[in-house]
């Protein structure tokens, strides 16, 4: 979980790797309508988020009743959206909130090609941000860490064997 650009997907595809899971990007489980929104530079309101919460707490959910360890990159910004998903997941649900500076993720966003998410709506994003506090089910960790080694901690964390030998290098254009 955490703002556009602090590496969701990346981290989420390493980490389903190393915990030898499936991996599910939860931007493509976004309706058209609010991807069209989102590329038109106007941010989603609750109502354009719940029916997508329920989609992505859907998919975490069934991976659990399959045995399966389901990863899902999720902004989750603030703590109903968390709430949200517990509820439809359950309490086997944990969060990796990727912690990043406003700066660094107007720079990340605005370096990625093709992705409907503009760098104009990163302040947005910061702006509905609620920082997890208290919450027993997340762990927080750099937007900017090593991948291979940062990934190996979190999934030690969870419970997983650690990170494959083959994880990409990080560069800003991945995130």
């Amino acid at each position: 979980m955490g703002v556009s650009g602090a590496g969701k997907t990346t981290v989420g595809r390493a980490l389903a790797r190393a915990l030898e899971g499936e991996f599910i990007d939860g931007d493509h489980l976004h309706s058209d309508a609010a991807r069209a929104k989102m590329s038109a530079g106007e941010p989603l309101n609750d109502d354009d988020r719940w029916p997508w919460l329920d989609r992505v707490a859907a998919r975490l959910a069934d991976g659990l009743a399959n045995g399966a360890r389901t990863v899902v990159a999720c902004s989750a910004l603030r703590r109903r959206y968390r709430d949200r998903l517990r509820a439809g997941v359950g309490p086997r649900l944990r969060f990796i909130y990727l912690e990043a500076d406003m700066a660094a993720m107007r720079a990340r966003v605005g370096n990625r090609p093709g992705h409907y998410m503009p760098a104009s709506l990163v302040e947005s994003q910061f702006a509905a941000l609620e920082p997890p506090q208290n919450e027993a089910d997340v762990i927080a960790a750099p937007a900017d860490m090593e991948l291979s080694g940062g990934v190996a901690d979190l999934a030690a964390r969870l419970g997983g064997r650690g990170a494959p030998a083959s994880l990409p290098a990080y560069t800003p254009d991945t995130l």
